[in-house]
């Protein structure tokens, strides 16, 4: 599965609350979520992100409350992939629970900047910034982290594997 987009470029410690502010948490589909994503932290990204673009952050993305809103904000918006140098561990399982691809790639992080066109390769851990010509390696999805990924999320796959 390859992926290509634009890069939003976030800092460290950036919490559940920071991508989907509470008090959207009544809300249960994922566009109306996406159209609140950021709001408090980087007021034009809802609006300006498109389909297809990459969430590139520093350390601890997603940490915080466990909340599933988080990752489904992203999905929501579009949002095709994340990468940061590391996340929290329960926002990581909800990544992949929903079928939105996720990666650690620290070199990556520190090269790439705001704007930037990357090209993922989820199957190799390749991540290339288009903009740049660098290329970087990524830990590669686990396996059946990827495969759960790539059916859309946990439900796809059961439905695909299990039914």
């Amino acid at each position: 599965m390859k992926i290509e987009g634009r890069v939003w470029k976030f800092g460290r410690d950036v919490d559940t609350d920071a991508v989907i502010p509470a008090k959207y948490l009544n809300l249960q589909d994922p566009k109306e979520l996406g159209r609140h994503c950021m709001e408090n932290i980087r007021p034009d990204f809802a609006k300006s992100a498109k389909p297809g673009d990459i969430v590139v952050a520093e350390e601890n993305f997603g940490c915080g409350s466990s909340r599933e809103h988080a990752p489904l904000a992203l999905k929501g918006l579009g949002i095709s992939c994340v990468i940061a140098k590391s996340f929290a561990r329960i926002f990581f399982r909800n990544c992949v629970n929903i079928g939105l691809p996720i990666l650690e790639a620290p070199e990556a992080v520190d090269a790439v900047g705001d704007g930037d066109e990357l090209s993922v390769d989820l199957e190799s851990g390749t991540i290339e910034d288009v903009t740049s010509g660098l290329k970087f390696k990524a830990s590669p999805m686990p396996r059946l982290a990827k495969e759960i990924a790539e059916a859309g999320g946990l439900i796809e796959y059961a439905k695909q594997h299990l039914l």
